[in-house]
């Protein structure tokens, strides 16, 4: 037994490549080793349980992989030739072909149900620098223009974040024709955020910023409305790299109302 995992157990992960399950391939190995194989001694050399033996060995009969032969009155298994392995490949090749065109042929069903059903938010949670990445990779996923709405503290935000990517951000922003309106944390930072983060952009597409006293709100997390229905929510506070997009219309729509709200009440000092 012993023998027989160690001389085989490469051949068993191979077999597991080209779509065999780990029991599956196991027993397939024990066969071909076994030459004509009962499986008593199927089950003994993989510690797999009859049951469980008979079913796979089945199931490998009928995808051509072994034969079933009567010795003694009793049933047993030999491997059929090995280019019956190639055979199985392109059965599975063919299937998973079939299973994509069917895919594709459903997907408008699907959407069109998904779409019926009201008040389903998507949410996706997002953890580490590389999750917080791909939110601002999503702000600037569309390929119509918009008015990205934010309130952030960037005096804390824009260091930790790579600056190739925040130049990269900041492009693609411009080239997509998306314009900001801001509220910060009154800062020196903030105050210097269009000329030291925005540099080369022209002035219809630097971000228009209200402040608000720093001391007041001295919040280390960001929200952004953007795109037709999307709101993202990301947490830098003390390291911590968490982000949320929840996209939703009511509650996008909701969350501009409020912007409205803090926009309307922050001083504007550009």
């Amino acid at each position: 037994m012993i023998i027989y995992m160690e001389n085989n157990i490469q051949l068993i992960k191979e077999l597991r490549g080209i779509g065999l399950s780990e029991k599956a391939a196991s027993i397939y190995v024990a066969v071909l080793e076994l030459d004509t194989a009962y499986p008593s001694k199927i089950a003994e050399m993989t510690k797999l349980n009859r049951t469980t033996v008979y079913h796979i060995l089945t199931d490998l009969a009928i995808k051509g992989l072994v034969t079933e032969i009567e010795q003694k009155k009793k049933l047993c298994y030999q491997v059929e030739p090995p280019k019956r392995l190639l055979n199985f490949t392109k059965t599975q090749i063919r299937l998973a072909e079939e299973s994509a065109t069917r895919a594709v042929k459903l997907l408008p069903q699907i959407e069109g149900l998904f779409n019926l059903v009201p008040h389903k938010p998507r949410v996706r949670y997002f953890e580490g620098m590389d999750g917080v990445l791909a939110v601002y990779e999503d702000h600037i996923s569309t390929k119509e223009p918009y008015e990205m709405l934010g309130i952030s503290n960037v005096a804390t935000l824009i260091p930790s974040l790579p600056p190739d990517f925040v130049k990269k951000y900041v492009h693609a922003k411009k080239k997509l024709g998306i314009t900001t309106r801001a509220i910060f944390p009154d800062t020196e930072f903030s105050k210097k955020y269009n000329t030291t983060v925005y540099t080369s952009v022209e002035k219809k597409f630097l971000p228009h910023i209200r402040r608000i006293p720093a001391e007041i709100f001295p919040y280390n997390c960001e929200i952004t409305i953007y795109g037709t229905h999307k709101v993202s929510i990301i947490n830098f506070d003390k390291g911590v790299r968490v982000g949320v997009i929840i996209e939703e219309k009511t509650i996008a729509d909701m969350m501009r109302m409020l912007f409205e709200l803090a926009w309307v009440g922050a001083e504007n000092k550009n």
